[in-house]
């Protein structure tokens, strides 16, 4: 797993790559939830189009981004295996998707 992180205005943009699973990777995952908040990201956009699998060191990062940005949140580009594991853990219904980056940085741009 990969996280890169870029302003575009007020907005954290997050391009994530690989697959988010625990074990390996919950190290990283933590330190990049770190440097999220420190980031002081109030909108934050993550894009998972790379992101093949994700188990649950995929649902606790993306819920922890979530609550630490006040739900001034949007998922964009979702794979299918990806939009199963948030339907399945109800988590469609609150983390709200978007199906490619365009469309979620208007999204964003919309909340004040």
């Amino acid at each position: 797993m990969f996280v890169e992180l870029e302003r575009r205005g007020d907005v954290c943009v997050l391009r994530v790559k690989g697959r988010i699973v625990a074990g390996v990777d919950s190290e990283y995952v933590r330190f990049k939830q770190d440097q999220i908040k420190i980031q002081s990201c109030g909108k934050v956009l993550v894009d998972f189009r790379d992101v093949p699998f994700m188990g649950s060191a995929g649902i606790n990062f993306v819920v922890s981004i979530f609550k630490n940005c006040g739900g001034r949140f949007v998922l964009a580009c979702p794979r299918q295996s990806v939009r199963e594991v948030l339907e399945i853990t109800d988590l469609s219904r609150v983390v709200p998707v978007s199906p490619d980056v365009a469309s979620g940085l208007a999204a964003l741009r919309q909340i004040p």
